[in-house]
């Protein structure tokens, strides 16, 4: 069947129409779910005039200032928060001191702590520990 131009021009038409249809109904759907979220959400604006709700929470004991344990080890004063840990390191010998501050608080290697093989500078570790 041959098409004649007045029935391309139909069907041109047609579509157009059909496409307007669509895209009107797309735009009341879209305005319509704007609408019921706009419903569905609280301004923040409400919060401050209203009531002031904080947005976090923080624990006491955050708040409180730690005591401060000075301890002198390889000739540097560290500053430690725990009494107990402060105490235990007090009563160590100077080298096993030094072991500890190498280790844990000069981000040093075993291999550079004493230049020796890693086991034995981890077996250092692990007896001072």
């Amino acid at each position: 069947m041959a098409c004649t131009e007045a029935y391309k021009e139909h069907i041109e038409y047609t579509f157009n129409a059909f496409c307007r249809v669509i895209i009107r109904y797309a735009a009341i759907n879209a305005w319509r779910d704007r609408d019921k979220r706009q419903q569905r959400e609280i301004s923040l604006e409400y919060f401050t005039e209203e009531k002031f709700y904080p947005f976090s929470t923080t624990d006491n004991y955050f708040i409180v200032p730690y005591k401060q344990y000075p301890v002198l080890m390889c000739g540097q004063r560290v500053i430690l928060t725990n009494g107990n840990l402060a105490a235990a390191l007090s009563s160590l010998s100077e080298k096993k001191r030094e072991i500890i501050y190498l280790y844990f608080f000069g981000n040093y290697t075993q291999r550079e702590m004493y230049g020796l093989c890693r086991s034995t500078t981890g077996y250092q570790i692990h007896r001072t520990l």
